[in-house]
């Protein structure tokens, strides 16, 4: 709440993270402008428009979906690409909140980790149909339901870019 000032605009993808911290109703709550594309009531035409929004906030905050311990970096999945798209290339500042359980080794334990511990229980949460949320894990599947669709590897802030990081002490998330 610090970072982020009165009066800034805020775009918050679908991140479990920062819906479990509450951060979005507080922002609310102070005054700020929170744009979200994850409201069920919203229309099929305002969720595009939403999902702009998002992407032309003066902040986004966001969670990761694992974080390599070795080299710092940010593994992260995306079906539609508005969250990479934006972690990676928006006009805001960047803030990434993550719990501990998102931190892993390497990096290829940290993508092992976003295949069959986070997306599982986003295809559920999405109501889609993909077979790893079935069984658990990634199958490497071809279901038009799948999540696993642009893949993102943050090793540094983009150039231009203000980028904050906070870890929670606890388990967030997937």
């Amino acid at each position: 709440m610090n970072l982020i000032p009165d009066g800034a605009s805020v775009g918050v993808p679908g991140s479990v993270t920062v819906r479990e911290i509450g951060l979005t109703e507080a922002l609310e709550k102070r005054g700020s402008k929170v744009s979200v594309h994850w409201d069920p009531e919203l229309k099929p035409a305002d969720k595009n428009e939403r999902l702009m929004e998002e992407l032309t906030s003066d902040w986004f905050v966001m969670s990761t979906n694992a974080l390599s311990a070795d080299d710092g970096v940010f593994v992260n999945i995306d079906g539609t690409g508005n969250r990479v798209g934006a972690m990676s290339w928006a006009p805001g500042k960047l803030l990434i909140i993550l719990g501990v359980n998102k931190i892993e080794s390497d990096t290829a334990s940290a993508l092992k980790r976003v295949r069959d511990k986070a997306t599982p229980p986003n295809v559920l949460r999405l109501n889609g149909d993909a077979p790893c949320a079935a069984v658990g894990h990634c199958l490497n599947c071809s279901s038009p339901s799948r999540v696993c669709r642009v893949v993102a590897l943050m090793e540094r802030p983009p150039f231009g870019r203000e980028v904050h990081v906070i870890l929670v002490g606890e388990e967030l998330g997937y």
